[in-house]
């Protein structure tokens, strides 16, 4: 038996050594010396004694580190997505927290999105391992503990940005005071506010409400395209801010191709304002093969679709946005809105899939049918779209509650500002 193998022993003689020595001479005693056997090492001998397993145990087993995220991750976007990147490259195992309506409305006004899809976005992402739902705004010292005790979470994470209470504390000042808080950088170009106010300066109103189970109709969509075209036409829409680096794309990537026998499948669209919708329909795609490749449509692709309002994210932030969804493989950044024979090839796509809820009629937009090809091949499945949730029903929640956001914003807005003002630059990421 080897050096490495034995060391568990030398190990326990030096931590233990009267513990080591009684059970060597206990062993002597009941004529179980080495000698008398010969040629069993010391380590056949001892392991049958149970307790002597804490040697072996204390060199092989790390304990994982779990920590703790929490949130509303209201209007999912890459910026949320990145904070839990992040979050998860500080332990093994990440717990996120999702706070309840009630907490939301009480402390910054209705979300926009329910407390079911905030947690199909949350639980889609790659880099969560568990979520709790429900949880509170405030960690209060009952909640601590019970994060400690009964998630057994050794970190609690929030970004370099101040989270304040009604009241003006920190919402962390527990955890810190524990010395159980760790601090990530906050990612630049966009938030939930950002994303509300792209919205609203495309609209002055809207119409009714739209509840979390239906989707916008055809004629409430076109009325959204119609204030956002023209509200855009006049102030030249909202532009954003995000920088794209090719690190954040490599960071988001799984870095890996299809083995040469997978069977690819490949969907497209315009993925804008990621939502429970797009989720769903992705992990139903990827139970169709072993690898999922996705497609992004450029910028003038959707707005040639859906209308000069969109895309109300761009191409980068949409690509970063479905990157991040544990089902997607692999996407194409600007993927045509045809899907060519040359395609099929170049990728090894065994099936080409679509969902019965989209944007639009995309399938006889202009009188060409861009899966002519995979359909002619035998290669192409129309399937059922788990939720009917689009881009334009969840902006339609925000118009409706117009007077609302445009006052949270403003808010929000200027809070915002001053955090930019005054920030300095935190190293990591």
């Amino acid at each position: 038996m080897d050096f490495e193998s034995n060391n568990w022993v030398w190990e326990g003689m030096y931590y233990y050594p009267r513990l080591f020595g009684g059970i060597m001479l206990t062993a002597a005693l009941l004529g179980l010396s080495t000698s008398y056997f010969g040629g069993i090492s010391v380590p056949t001998l001892l392991y049958p004694f149970p307790y002597l397993s804490i040697f072996y145990k204390k060199k092989h087993e790390k304990k994982r580190v779990r920590v703790y995220m929490d949130g509303c991750f209201d209007l999912m976007h890459y910026g949320h997505a990145n904070a839990l990147r992040q979050a998860k490259a500080l332990g093994d195992e990440l717990v996120v927290g999702v706070v309840s309506d009630e907490e939301i409305i009480a402390t910054k006004g209705p979300p926009v999105l329910c407390m079911e899809e905030r947690l199909a976005l949350v639980s889609g992402l790659k880099w969560v391992d568990e979520v709790i739902s429900s949880a509170p705004y405030a960690i209060t010292e009952d909640f601590m503990n019970r994060l400690f005790n009964e998630y057994k979470i050794d970190y609690i994470i929030h970004g370099d940005d101040p989270c304040l209470l009604p009241d003006g504390t920190d919402a962390y000042a527990l955890a810190k005071k524990a010395g159980r808080y760790k601090q990530i950088k906050r990612t630049e170009g966009v938030s939930s506010t950002d994303i509300v106010g792209r919205i609203l300066s495309a609209s002055k109103s809207g119409d009714s409400p739209q509840d979390c189970s239906n989707s916008t109709s055809v004629g409430e969509a076109d009325d959204i395209k119609n204030k956002f075209g023209a509200e855009k036409q006049a102030k030249g829409g909202q532009i954003s801010h995000f920088l794209p680096t090719s690190r954040r794309i490599v960071q988001f990537s799984n870095g890996k191709g299809p083995a040469p026998n997978s069977r690819v499948v490949y969907i497209d669209g315009a993925f804008d304002l990621f939502h429970a919708g797009h989720v769903e329909i992705l992990r139903s795609a990827r139970q169709h093969g072993d690898f999922l490749l996705v497609g992004i449509y450029p910028d003038q692709t959707v707005s040639e679709l859906g209308g000069h309002q969109y895309p109300l994210m761009n191409l980068y932030e949409r690509s970063l946005g479905v990157l991040a969804c544990r089902y997607v493989d692999e996407v194409i950044i600007g993927a045509p809105w045809e899907v060519t024979q040359d395609m099929i090839t170049t990728f090894n796509i065994s099936l080409v899939v679509h969902g019965t809820v989209s944007e639009s009629n995309s399938s006889t937009e202009g009188g060409q049918d861009p899966y002519a090809v995979p359909k002619s091949m035998g290669i192409f499945q129309v399937i059922e779209s788990p939720k009917d949730i689009t881009t334009s029903s969840v902006a339609q929640r925000i118009i409706a509650n117009h007077e609302i956001y445009v006052k949270r914003n403003t808010k929000k807005a200027a809070s915002e500002k001053k955090y930019y003002a005054e920030r300095k630059y935190v190293s990591g990421d």
